[in-house]
């Protein structure tokens, strides 16, 4: 796959311990963007964070937050990422969580796999 020029990002904003069933949606969401086609997918673990609740989310060792921020970053053309938008609302009306969902133009400079030795 070749993704030059202009593309999209996608950023998703869940908790660390976001579920659906047993399994952790950022598993499930990286799973289906694999489904699904798209570019990439890379999962980000915040240490510190705050949301709509207001309720501060930190990696300090004294606050122990099982709750973590986690941001999941997924990048390819506009078309891919619109078409993904059902399945990503699907996946967060399972959840039953809150979370966060920005969209933002990007200039891909370079996308390249690994040569297979």
């Amino acid at each position: 796959m070749e993704l030059n020029g202009y593309a999209m990002l996608m950023r998703i904003f869940i908790g660390e311990s976001d579920k659906i069933g047993h399994t952790l949606l950022y598993e499930q969401i990286v799973q289906a963007a694999r489904k699904n086609g798209l570019a990439g997918c890379t999962v980000l673990k915040g240490i510190l964070s705050f949301g709509a609740s207001t309720r501060i989310h930190s990696a300090k060792l004294l606050d122990l937050s099982e709750d973590l921020p986690i941001v999941i970053e997924i990048a390819d053309e506009e078309e891919k990422i619109n078409n993904f938008m059902p399945a990503i609302n699907a996946l967060f009306d399972q959840c039953g969580k809150g979370g966060l969902i920005t969209i933002e133009k990007v200039n891909v400079l370079y996308y390249k796999p690994k040569n297979k030795s």
